[in-house]
């Protein structure tokens, strides 16, 4: 005989203040941001919201890239929508453990800075 253990739904928030200093290598702008992203273990999702000020011009790109500590780079793993600074998209097994191990971060392009004006490391929320 065996019995079924019911996996416990989570919802995890990570939040991060983006800024020109946070880039790799860092930028010159003042600019700065928030985000909010919020994953669902169960569902495999993450939602995420953001906002940006003070960008040199309009906002071209907006990822989340991992893996990557602070001091590092990574390629964009999921497009956040410029257009709309809110959105919703799946997530892998792999990148729920990099997520909650803090090596993903969010990244804001403009025209000026197209590796990035502004970046924050999500961290989530104790």
């Amino acid at each position: 005989m065996f019995t079924a253990v019911a996996a416990q739904a989570e919802m995890v928030k990570f939040t991060t203040e983006m800024t020109g200093a946070a880039v790799v290598p860092p930028t010159d702008s003042s600019a700065t941001g928030t985000a909010e992203v919020t994953l669902d273990t169960e569902a495999k999702t993450v939602t995420w919201t953001f906002t940006a000020k003070d960008l040199s011009g309009d906002m071209t790109a907006a990822h989340i890239h991992g893996p990557a500590g602070p001091t590092e780079s990574a390629p964009p793993v999921i497009d956040t929508s410029a257009e709309t600074m809110t959105g919703t998209a799946p997530i892998t097994d792999a990148q729920v453990t990099e997520l909650m191990a803090g090596m993903y971060y969010l990244n804001v392009h403009t025209e000026k800075y197209p590796d990035g004006e502004i970046r924050g490391q999500l961290a989530a929320m104790k």
